[in-house]
C-alpha cells in the first residue's frame, strides 16, 4: 500500500512539474510578444488543468493570444470557455465587453460590461471598458461618469485621467484636452501622456510639436505598441507613407491589435 501511495507522490509531483514549466513557456512566449508560440502552450494547459479557477485563467490567456493574432472568432470562444469554468472571473467579463465593443455589438458588449461592474464595483479597469462603449453608442454623459466614478476610488489612475482628456479632444475642446495633458506630464511624464498629447498636437495640426513629443514617448518606452501607430498616423499627415508603414509593421511586432490597424490596410498594402 506504501510503495503504491509513493509512485502515485511521484507521478503527481512529476505532473505538477510539468505543468508549472509550460506554464513557464507559455508566460515567456507571451511576455516576449510570440503570441503564435502563446496560443500553442495555452492551448495545452486549459486541457491539462483540472482546477477550474486557474483553466479559465489560461482560457483568457489564450483567448488574449488569439486576439493579438486576429484570430477574433477563436478568441471569443477561449473567452466563453473560460466563463464558464468561472463565472465570476472580471477578466473574462472585460475580455468580452471589449471584444464585443471592438467587433461592433454593443448591446452584448455592454451587458458583459454592466455584469463586470456588479461583479468588481471598484475595478477601474471594466468602467473604462463600459466609458468606451457608452462613448461609441454616443451616450457621452455616460462615459464621462464613468471615468469620474474611477476617479472616486482611484484618484490618480493614469488612463481614467488621459480618457476624460481624450473625451474633450473628441468634443473639440483641444485646448482643455492639451492643458490636462500639460498638467498630467507635469505630474509624470509618461510614455502614455507623450502619445496622448502627441494626439491633440495633430488634431491642432501642429505636426512639429506632435512628432517631438511621439519621438519622446517611444525614447520612454520602446514597447508601447500605441506609440508606433500614433507615430505613423503623424507621418502619413505628412506623407511620408513609408515611414509610416514601416511604424505599423512595428506596432504589429509589438502585439498592437490587427483589428485595430485596418484602417491603414489601404496605405499599406503590398504591391
Amino acid at each position: 500500500m506504501k510503495k503504491h501511495l509513493l509512485v502515485l507522490s511521484v507521478v503527481l509531483t512529476s505532473l505538477n512539474f510539468l505543468s508549472a514549466q509550460d506554464k513557464k513557456i507559455a508566460e515567456e512566449c507571451f511576455k516576449k510578444a510570440d503570441y503564435q508560440c502563446a496560443e500553442e502552450q495555452y492551448s495545452k494547459l486549459v486541457l491539462s488543468e483540472h482546477i477550474q479557477k486557474y483553466q479559465s485563467d489560461y482560457y483568457v490567456s489564450l483567448g488574449t493570444s488569439q486576439r493579438r493574432l486576429g484570430k477574433t472568432t477563436l478568441a471569443f470562444k477561449s473567452y466563453e470557455s473560460a466563463l464558464k469554468s468561472n463565472p465570476k472571473s472580471i477578466a473574462v467579463y472585460e475580455n468580452l465587453a471589449s471584444l464585443h465593443n471592438q467587433k461592433g455589438n454593443r448591446t452584448k458588449a455592454l451587458e458583459y460590461a454592466n455584469t463586470g461592474v456588479k461583479l468588481e464595483p471598484e475595478n477601474a479597469e471594466i468602467y473604462l471598458i463600459r466609458s468606451k462603449i457608452y462613448n461609441n453608442l454616443g451616450k457621452k454623459d455616460l462615459a464621462m461618469a464613468d471615468l469620474k466614478q474611477i476617479l472616486t476610488f482611484a484618484p490618480d489612475n493614469i488612463l481614467a485621467r488621459t480618457a476624460l482628456a481624450n473625451l474633450k479632444k473628441n468634443n473639440g475642446d483641444l485646448e482643455g484636452a492639451l492643458k490636462d495633458y500639460n498638467l498630467m506630464l507635469t505630474e509624470k511624464p509618461e510614455s502614455l501622456l507623450y502619445n496622448g498629447r502627441a494626439d491633440v498636437y495633430l488634431k491642432m495640426k501642429k505636426s512639429k510639436e506632435a512628432l517631438a513629443d511621439i519621438n519622446k514617448a517611444i525614447s520612454i518606452d520602446p514597447k508601447f505598441s500605441q506609440s508606433y501607430v500614433t507615430k505613423a498616423t503623424i507621418l502619413f499627415e505628412s506623407a511620408k507613407d513609408k515611414e509610416a508603414c514601416s511604424n505599423l509593421d512595428k506596432a504589429a511586432a509589438l502585439g498592437h491589435e490587427k483589428a485595430l490597424l485596418t484602417e491603414f490596410a489601404g496605405k499599406c498594402a503590398k504591391k
